[in-house]
């Protein structure tokens, strides 16, 4: 655990992030804009890379709209078939959550699925629970589901989560969301079924994230 996470989530929890929205960000939320609003339900695959998962989500939350997001074309462009659902959407996650939270979206769910891409200790304001928009992802609500192979981040977001729950950010259950060794029977993501096959141990943490607004 870093030393200094504490610190880092109760500063970015007492400021509010002005960092500019991307163009092309703002353009890929605009086109989904109308279909987001008219959805019973938002589900959120959050770097959903070649969108495998998204296209499973999606066949899991059958009565909602599945939106797998990711700032990678090249990934994107290699997605499978998608049901009727699920859309794939380019932009930067850190700009997504901020449009959609000043948008009014109230996730029914959201599934952070990439392995901790940031694993050294300088790294660490670059993982979501130490970034400058951690509250804007926990304002959005929902079912809040994370999944990684480096128990070290699960722990980190979990703790993140006991900081916001005591600086009046409003997450409920913060004290169910306790980190779990799980073995699924069946591979969300491409990346839980390569570590799967190679003997990885994988964790995950799910909490119940309340309406913040």
């Amino acid at each position: 655990m870093h030393p200094r996470l504490n610190d880092v989530v109760t500063r970015h929890l007492g400021t509010v992030w002005h960092q500019p929205i991307r163009d092309h960000s703002k353009t890929a939320f605009e086109a989904i804009q109308e279909r987001a609003r008219a959805a019973d339900g938002i589900v959120l695959d959050s770097g959903c890379g070649i969108g495998q998962s998204t296209a499973n989500l999606a066949r899991v939350h059958s009565d909602s709209l599945v939106l797998g997001v990711d700032k990678s074309l090249h990934r994107l462009n290699k997605s499978p078939a998608l049901p009727e659902n699920a859309l794939l959407v380019r932009a930067d996650l850190a700009d997504f959550w901020r449009l959609a939270l000043a948008d009014g979206w109230r996730l029914e769910a959201h599934y952070l699925l990439y392995p901790n891409p940031w694993p050294k200790p300088g790294h660490l304001q670059r993982r979501w629970h130490a970034h400058p928009v951690f509250p804007s992802l926990l304002a959005l609500g929902g079912r809040l589901e994370l999944r990684s192979n480096f128990k070290i981040y699960v722990d980190e977001f979990s703790q993140a989560l006991d900081v916001a729950g005591g600086h009046g950010l409003s997450v409920a259950n913060t004290s169910a969301a306790e980190v779990v060794s799980f073995r699924p029977k069946f591979s969300i993501s491409p990346f839980e079924q390569k570590y799967l096959a190679s003997g990885h141990d994988l964790f995950k943490l799910t909490v119940d994230l309340e309406n913040n607004k």
